[in-house]
């Protein structure tokens, strides 16, 4: 029997409900509901991987040619990974085109807070058939922790007149709305209400607003940033081509504004910006008035 004043788990846990529409709350195999990456961890490595399968978006297996039951190319070879700890609240999914290849074409960082909020740390979705750019790694070849121990010049140029953004390695996909969409589900089927994140890079925190995504943090830069680019500004006039990513011109797009700031024309660090997304809800949020770019 349960102490004195205190409901059944079995009766707490429903009065989670989920809110997007015919969804439905996550189940264990046995019935439980399961609200958190804590409670997922602890099942069954196979029961685990088959849930954290379903974020991975259906085209990327076909593309990749791997079976959503086995994660096996048809030559075999397992090429995805999924890092689930039991006693831990949170998980990592790599899917790469070869086992042993460092480049991942897909890479999520999920984690639970303490107020039962999905934190999406990380989600990058490469194209295997494009080049690669070594913007990840000093002219020395060392990890530079997304620029923040070194920059590789040459390697940055290369990729930003290749039409990608800062710390992007490859050129996108074009999945991330379908991976979205399950992620808003999977997180609603929890219990939860909230999704968080940290934007690495100015081109980042306007695509999320895209998504629905509003400020915990980092508004007032954001609306300063886009005020000081516009004619007469700040920023605009120090894109005076001193360096390659300080361009006149640069200001009408996300992708050169976010170069320039990546090259440090700030007065300020990028730096604490965190948003949100209330599951359901858009927080139709827009930043970037001087252009039509979609990033």
């Amino acid at each position: 029997m349960p102490a004195p004043g205190r409901r059944p788990i079995s009766r707490l846990m429903q009065v989670f409900m989920t809110i997007l529409p015919e969804n439905r709350p996550l189940l264990s195999a046995t019935g439980e509901r399961l609200s958190s990456l804590l409670d997922i961890n602890a099942l069954p490595v196979s029961e685990k991987e088959r849930i954290y399968a379903g974020l991975i978006p259906a085209r990327l297996f076909s593309l990749l040619e791997i079976s959503p039951q086995t994660f096996a190319d048809p030559a075999g070879r397992r090429l995805v990974t999924i890092i689930a700890p039991q006693g831990m609240n949170l998980a990592r999914i790599e899917v790469r085109q070869r086992p042993a290849e460092r480049r991942t074409i897909f890479f999520l960082d999920i984690a639970g807070t303490h107020f039962h909020q999905m934190d999406l740390s990380f989600c990058i979705i490469n194209d295997p058939r494009g080049p690669r750019f070594a913007v990840d790694v000093d002219e020395n070849g060392v990890d530079n922790c997304f620029a923040t121990l070194g920059r590789n010049i040459p390697e940055e140029i290369r990729a930003m007149q290749a039409g990608l953004f800062p710390n992007q390695t490859s050129r996108g996909l074009r999945m991330f709305g379908e991976f979205f969409h399950g992620f808003e589900r999977f997180v609603d089927a929890l219990g939860m209400e909230m999704i968080t994140a940290e934007p690495l890079t100015y081109d980042n925190a306007v695509r999320y607003e895209k998504y629905g995504f509003d400020y915990l943090s980092g508004r007032r830069l954001m609306l300063a940033i886009d005020r000081e680019f516009r004619s007469g500004g700040v920023l605009q006039r120090r894109l005076d081509g001193s360096t390659p990513f300080r361009q006149p011109g640069m200001e009408r797009t996300v992708h050169g504004r976010s170069w320039a700031i990546h090259d440090g024309i700030l007065d300020e660090p990028w730096d604490d910006i965190r948003i949100y997304r209330l599951v359901g809800r858009s927080a139709n949020i827009n930043t970037f008035s001087s252009g039509s770019e979609q990033p």
